[in-house]
């Protein structure tokens, strides 16, 4: 088997390899240079602008939490005390995003050889998971509890104060976050909605999501606090402290859904799978490319394997040549890959492994 690897470099242990040897190990396993490769060093201001995206997320909804909690108490309105519930699970939820931003950066050692990128994915379920329990369910519930035998103070300036002044804060949040979406959109030639099914950035994904929802939840608090004015009967204020919570369970299953995907082993996308096996397939000795695989291993961090029928009448050296050339141009059209795997094996010219990845 030839095998062509490339990852974040590391230092060579010399007491272990001598100078004029090649390293072993994960040592050995510095990537091969990329002329001119797109995005060069644009891979840590993508991680600041991520880690900013949820900082400035993270801030705004623990401000609104505790405006909204006032209001709710002094009113009584059932809307504005699971908008509160709403903000408080969003901030607890960023940070836990925050925690995966920076553990799956962690680099790879002789234990979790491919990194930790898939930890991202797990401390972001989580995230969802809380969003679940911790927003939805106090929501419903109190919105059930508000229906049957709520009261209201009658205080609704307050509300509509705090309603409107989340409203600004949260959509601040939501424009950075939309910003980001977009100018991510442009460089992969995507539409924004479809950049937020293919991406592996949770983080970015679950805030943009999470204000969505808030800003939908702050419209749904105000017209049922208005509703309940109008008529004078908390039905109004009660359904939509439920419509509220219902938004939260459809968020949490979206994103909980994505990330279990990533987590079990999720593919590129097919236009990307059939963009590598055309590089591979161009690559002067390869004949074909039967067998072609691709996992997300994290943010930004994309495992290429493949069997590659070579041509039968070049050398060994030839073959090692050519997986080194197949690695420089992979990496060159698509820095997040980070891994490259060829395995030599016979095969029929023209059978080729197309149309694989993930289809959405």
């Amino acid at each position: 088997m030839v095998a062509s690897v490339s990852e974040t470099p590391r230092a060579a242990d010399t007491s272990q390899n001598p100078p004029d040897l090649p390293a072993v190990g994960l040592a050995g396993a510095g990537p091969l240079p990329a002329p001119a490769e797109p995005g060069a060093g644009g891979k840590k201001g993508e991680e600041n602008e991520s880690v900013g995206t949820v900082v400035i997320a993270g801030l705004a909804n623990l401000v609104i939490a505790a405006a909204k909690l006032v209001a709710g108490m002094l009113s009584g309105s059932a809307a504005m005390l699971s908008e509160s519930a709403h903000s408080l699970a969003d901030t607890v939820t960023e940070v836990f995003l925050y925690v995966a931003l920076r553990r799956g950066k962690k680099p790879a050692d002789e234990n979790h050889p491919f990194g930790y990128g898939k930890e991202s994915f797990v401390w972001a379920f989580i995230a969802a998971l809380f969003t679940f329990i911790g927003g939805a369910g106090f929501s419903i519930y109190h919105g059930v509890t508000t229906i049957m035998n709520g009261e209201h103070s009658g205080q609704y300036l307050i509300s509509y104060i705090v309603l409107g002044v989340s409203f600004v804060a949260e959509g601040t949040s939501f424009l950075k976050a939309k910003r980001q979406v977009a100018e991510e959109s442009r460089r992969w030639g995507i539409t924004s909605f479809r950049f937020l099914r293919l991406t592996s950035d949770t983080t970015v994904k679950a805030v943009y999501l999470e204000d969505s929802a808030a800003l939908v939840g702050l419209i749904l608090a105000a017209l049922g606090i208005l509703g309940a004015q109008l008529t004078g009967s908390e039905f109004w204020d009660g359904l939509a402290s439920i419509l509220i919570g219902v938004l939260l369970l459809i968020v949490a299953f979206v994103l909980a859904r994505s990330n279990v995907s990533l987590l079990v082993g999720r593919a590129v996308p097919r236009a990307m799978h059939n963009q590598i096996a055309d590089d591979l397939n161009s690559i002067p000795v390869v004949t074909a490319v039967p067998t072609l695989l691709t996992m997300q291993l994290g943010p930004g961090n994309i495992l290429v394997a493949a069997k590659v029928d070579f041509d039968d009448n070049v050398s060994g050296a030839q073959i090692e040549e050519a997986s080194d050339e197949a690695e420089r141009r992979l990496r060159h059209r698509y820095s997040d890959i980070q891994y490259v795997f060829l395995d030599p094996t016979r095969g029929s010219a023209g059978r080729n492994h197309r149309d694989g990845g993930l289809d959405i």
